[in-house]
């Protein structure tokens, strides 16, 4: 199981460089990042860094780890301007990109910029055909495509990216649609959810993926989880008040070695560690490594 870390938008570009280049340097996997345009709630008014910009950023001065979104909101672009952008981050990072993509959620960003939000059924329709328009540009060299919200007349896709196929991540935990949809598209599949909920959710995409004969294993998953390593019950209690995120796993070591395993043992391919509970500076430096010391071995043993 590959462990990988979430730098919050919320802070300076400079600080989310830092969190990537100790990812890379320590052993991390990856390194996601939200497409969103300002925060939802009482800090809608914080600076927050703009996802795309801030990815081909990394991709061009941090080596090794995967990189993605976390996710897309396909309303925020065309599908078609959206694979070029994807297509160029992949090549920057030398093949190491992975597009998250979802129907869109923020309501309180679409209303600030004039971003039409449509009803959910009408958001992943416009998923659906999202995707076959960013899969039909990779893999042809023309795509025509005559959808109801999406046409294309024999638009090119030039340069290609680098990963052949390229990765394609479907967020959400929809049951009768959007895993209908990752089940039919996707390389992967990310939700947010508890172990328990996430193995459900796993089921059931199995039985999409049967109803379109693909193997299950063929798309990998992916969930998130804030880490707390502490030896002290008082301090566990005040971080699962104070959580900014759920679910939180918490507790001392030999504790998150376990709960961390049970998410190997589950089948879940990917981790995605949020660094919001984290603190700032070398403090937060110095927590990713102890995640990273008692998470990542029981990870890594659980392939």
């Amino acid at each position: 199981m590959r462990l990988s870390i979430w730098p919050g938008s919320l802070q300076p570009y400079e600080d989310i460089l830092s969190v990537a280049r100790h990812a890379e340097a320590t052993g991390w996997d990856g390194v996601w990042f939200a497409d969103h345009f300002m925060a939802d709630g009482e800090l809608d008014n914080a600076p927050f860094q703009e996802c795309w910009t801030t990815l081909a950023a990394l991709a061009a001065v941090v080596p090794r780890v995967r990189l993605g979104t976390l996710v897309v909101g396909n309303t925020y672009r065309h599908p078609a301007v959206l694979a070029k952008m994807a297509a160029n981050v992949d090549r920057i990072s030398g093949g190491r990109f992975v597009l998250g993509l979802g129907g869109s959620w923020q309501a309180n960003e679409h209303r600030a910029y004039g971003i039409p939000f449509y009803t959910v059924p009408e958001r992943l329709a416009r998923l659906d055909e999202a995707c076959q328009v960013i899969l039909g540009l990779f893999q042809q060299e023309r795509t025509t495509f005559q959808g109801r919200y999406y046409e294309l007349d024999n638009a090119p896709l030039s340069p290609k990216p680098v990963q052949d196929p390229f990765p394609l991540l479907i967020g959400g935990g929809g049951e009768k649609v959007t895993l209908r949809i990752a089940a039919r598209y996707a390389q992967e599949w990310n939700a947010r959810a508890d172990l328990k909920t996430m193995i459900h959710k796993m089921r059931v995409l199995d039985e999409h993926c049967a109803e379109f004969g693909r193997d299950p294993r063929s798309i990998q998953r992916s969930t998130m989880a804030l880490i707390g390593v502490t030896d002290d019950e008082a301090e566990e209690r005040r971080m699962h008040e104070n959580a900014p995120f759920s679910p939180l796993l918490s507790g001392p070591p030999d504790r998150i070695h376990e709960q961390v395993m049970s998410y190997a043992n589950a089948g879940v391919d990917e981790l995605i560690v949020p660094d919001f509970n984290l603190g700032t500076g070398d403090a937060k430096l110095e927590a990713l490594d102890r995640i990273l010391a008692c998470a990542g071995p029981a990870a890594r043993r659980g392939n």
